[in-house]
């Protein structure tokens, strides 16, 4: 009998260090699980913070785009040399408008690098516009008429927007 209560003796001391060393396991797994809890916290707390300033971001951007006109259908070197004096002419005649003061731009050109020859979509020309409310009056036209045809090929003037804007308003086209 003496036998088994020291057999069950060691035993228990045997569990007892089993348990401590189970506890202090566990006393360090909870420490880790609340560091990466709080790391958790943090993370979503920049993810917002990212989310915030990308909408910033891109409202920046669309401001700043907010005198671009994007002119899409034109033939490549259409515009010969003068891309200015062209564009002036084209929208002049697109719109029917008479401008006071005179269509100006601070700057156009093509977008994006040349296409071969036998492309069939040509580059899409991009003009940002002097005269706010010049611009306006243009998109309003043109939002109003639709694709305008010349020379057996369709025109199509629209504003310019940032990609994610451009990306929510193609959601909406679905509904």
């Amino acid at each position: 009998m003496d036998a088994s209560i020291t057999l069950l003796t060691l035993e228990t001391k045997s569990m007892r260090s089993d348990i401590a060393g189970f506890q202090s396991r566990v006393t360090g797994l909870e420490q880790c699980i609340g560091s990466l809890e709080a790391q958790a916290a943090m993370s979503q707390d920049r993810e917002q913070d990212l989310l915030y300033l990308r909408s910033k971001l891109t409202d920046m951007e669309d401001r700043s785009r907010r005198d671009n006109i994007r002119l899409l259908g034109i033939p490549e070197n259409e515009e010969g040399t003068d891309m200015q004096a062209f564009l002036s002419s084209t929208i002049s005649k697109l719109i029917s408008l008479d401008f006071d003061p005179p269509l100006e731009f601070q700057r156009a050109h093509r977008v994006g690098p040349k296409r071969s020859v036998n492309s069939s979509r040509p580059r899409s020309i991009i003009t940002c516009r002097l005269q706010h409310n010049q611009t306006l009056q243009i998109l309003q036209v043109a939002h109003s008429h639709g694709p305008f045809r010349v020379d057996q090929h369709d025109i199509r003037i629209t504003a310019d927007y940032s990609k994610e804007t451009k990306e929510r308003r193609k959601a909406f086209l679905a509904l």
